[in-house]
């Protein structure tokens, strides 16, 4: 039977539960994943994980994770082929995050001359634990310096480019996604639902990232 994607990494770290903000301190938040949108967002680049992730967090509430899509001005973008995705929340109004995952496509090229952005990319470091990108969402995070001497990778025709942004990044050029602790990043578009299984088995073990898979009929067999 076909297993869940692996990296030549195993998983190291995961987020922790934190401590909601009520009147019982001792009570256990649910914990966020948030998918980045933005104008040329590559459509599989999002919408793969999202699958992924949505068909494990409204199947199985009981593991205490949510997902949601966020965009800058929490409006609709226009992706890369057109299609127009809506988001869930601002960047500002969102809540708080213990995984960002942040998709590539050609909305990217401009990030990474925006300070905003990058600064933007660089606080989320400091705030959320476990950072994601899909494609060329990892040059975003090269660019804002948080790659420097880190394995990653991206999709195969950035891979250059990935390293000119940052040459101490150590490029791997196998792997359908890369997971160095705190921070995964993945080849190409369709890698990103690799990458989002991953994710459900660090998050909530091998079995549960199994159960998921089988549920998307996820059992990629290319025709040609």
């Amino acid at each position: 039977m076909h297993e869940y994607p692996t990296s030549s990494t195993p998983p190291t770290t995961e987020p922790s539960p934190r401590p909601s903000k009520g009147s019982d301190a001792g009570a256990v938040r649910r914990r966020h994943i948030g998918l980045l949108v933005f104008d040329g967002v590559e459509e599989l680049d999002a919408i793969g994980p999202w699958e992924v992730l949505s068909s494990w967090t409204r199947e199985h509430p009981e593991d205490g994770w949510d997902v949601f899509c966020m965009s800058v001005h929490g409006g609709p973008v226009v992706g890369a082929k057109a299609l127009v995705p809506g988001a869930h929340h601002s960047t500002e109004t969102a809540p708080q995050l213990d995984v960002l995952i942040h998709p590539g496509g050609p909305g990217t090229r401009p990030m990474l001359d925006d300070p905003e952005h990058l600064e933007w990319v660089r606080n989320a470091r400091r705030d959320v634990p476990l950072l994601a990108s899909v494609c060329t969402g990892s040059l975003v995070y090269a660019a804002a310096g948080l790659l420097t001497g880190r394995r990653a990778t991206t999709h195969w025709a950035s891979l250059n480019h990935l390293a000119e942004l940052d040459p101490t990044v150590i490029t791997d050029v196998r792997s359908r996604f890369v997971d160095d602790g705190d921070l995964i990043t993945s080849a190409g578009v369709s890698a990103g639902i690799d990458m989002a299984l991953h994710l459900v088995a660090r998050l909530a073990g091998p079995d549960r990232a199994r159960e998921v898979r089988r549920d998307i009929q996820y059992d990629p067999m290319p025709p040609i």
